[in-house]
């Protein structure tokens, strides 16, 4: 399990892509992701069997049918990652459009 390989996957959709934040004055679309505290990991024998993480990811954007969107998803299905389509919200104050997933990868532990 490694990040790069989700960070791979979303710079083939678009080089605007961030870690926990984009700079300050980025012109959309743009990608921010990263990995939440959320583990949900297994645990047999007393040791860690199964590493679960999560994270999400989010689409900034103007376009209201920014193909951005399927390519985002068919970038995570390439690379082998899981994920779910959890919302979109529409900010007011910036009139972006954003569309999150939450993205799943396991590792099982030897």
């Amino acid at each position: 399990m490694t990040f790069q390989k989700i960070e791979d996957a979303l710079v083939s959709v678009t080089d605007k892509t961030y870690r926990s934040f984009a700079p300050e004055g980025e012109e959309p679309p743009y990608i921010v992701w990263d990995d939440d505290d959320n583990q949900n990991s297994l645990y047999g024998g007393g040791k860690l069997i199964c590493q679960v993480i999560e994270g999400t990811i989010d689409l900034y954007t103007k376009d209201h049918d920014d193909p951005m969107f399927d390519q985002i998803q068919k970038g995570l299905n390439d690379a082998g990652i899981g994920y779910k389509y959890n919302s979109k919200q529409t900010e007011e104050e910036t009139e972006l459009t954003h569309y999150e997933w939450v993205w799943v990868m396991t590792k099982v532990v030897e």
